[in-house]
């Protein structure tokens, strides 16, 4: 049976995957033929709350939880310092528990702050990373990458120079400043040191789409899936094909994709997709 938070993830699956292919990342997508150039491409960033968050990602959650969480937000709030580090852990975790991960970004947060070390900051860099890429929200996303880029300079003051480090670094320089390079030499960096390394892999292949380097976006994604075969990789690898013209290919990857996805949304997209190619 599957738990509470395998059935999010599940269902948002196709939501998910349409996100980090939409998601501008600046100065490696060409602007369109025509288009105006931004006079500044970093975005502004605004101010944003727990408080803010919470309220947000409440409405994704039924009445059972809502409330559940609200009271531990109320205890929270009356609670001496010495009780507030097991609060934040649990609330930390209940939003972890429903696939909401901006919430629990600040929660780890504030969990670092109280326990400074490399593994906490290095989790609450994760969790903000999982955040701008979870959110369609584009005045929500600079505030949670420069959120990222500050945890894992935090991490990176503790423990210098590890791949999990660059990594989260290389992905946030990358999607939310405007010195996209100094990412991409970063990740680079760490698949020369690990080739096998999934996640700078995977996202060396997302930035790869961005910037219509299809052929190297393939040998990408098919490490990542020699490595862990998952639905996100093969669909990526499916886009790719695509776009290259490959149909029987994309064909092939995306009847994988909706194989390994067992999702209904996924299914319907994928059975129009290979209509679509078929034709």
């Amino acid at each position: 049976m599957l738990n509470k938070k395998q059935f999010i993830v599940i269902g948002s699956v196709v939501i998910l995957m349409g996100l980090m292919l939409s998601m501008d990342i600046q100065g490696l997508v060409k602007p369109k033929e025509g288009s105006a150039v931004p006079a500044s491409s970093a975005a502004p960033v605004r101010e944003l709350s727990l408080d803010d968050v919470s309220k947000a990602s409440k409405q994704n959650l039924n009445a059972n939880l809502n409330k559940q969480i609200s009271d531990l937000e109320a205890t929270l709030k009356g609670a001496s310092d010495s009780e507030k580090l097991s609060l934040y852990k649990q609330l930390a975790q209940q939003w972890d528990d429903v696939n909401l991960a901006a919430p629990a970004a600040f929660y780890y947060e504030l969990i670092a702050l109280k326990e400074p070390a490399y593994s906490s900051w290095l989790k609450t860099g994760d969790r903000f990373t999982d955040a701008y890429q979870q959110t369609a929200d584009t005045t929500m996303q600079p505030v949670l990458v420069q959120k990222a880029i500050s945890s894992y300079q935090q991490a990176d003051k503790l423990q210098p120079n590890t791949d999990k480090v660059k990594t989260g670094l290389g992905i946030a320089y990358v999607t939310g400043t405007p010195n996209p390079m100094q990412g991409i030499q970063l990740l680079l960096e760490v698949v020369k040191n690990d080739p096998k390394n999934l996640k700078a892999n995977l996202n060396l292949g997302l930035f790869s789409m961005k910037s219509g380097q299809f052929e190297k976006a393939v040998e990408r994604f098919k490490t990542v899936i020699s490595l862990a075969p998952s639905a996100e990789a093969w669909f990526y690898l499916a886009s790719s094909y695509e776009n290259m013209g490959k149909k029987s290919d994309a064909i092939g990857a995306y009847l994988k994709t909706k194989e390994i996805a067992a999702d209904p949304n996924m299914s319907q997209f994928v059975d129009r997709k290979i209509n679509e190619l078929s034709n």
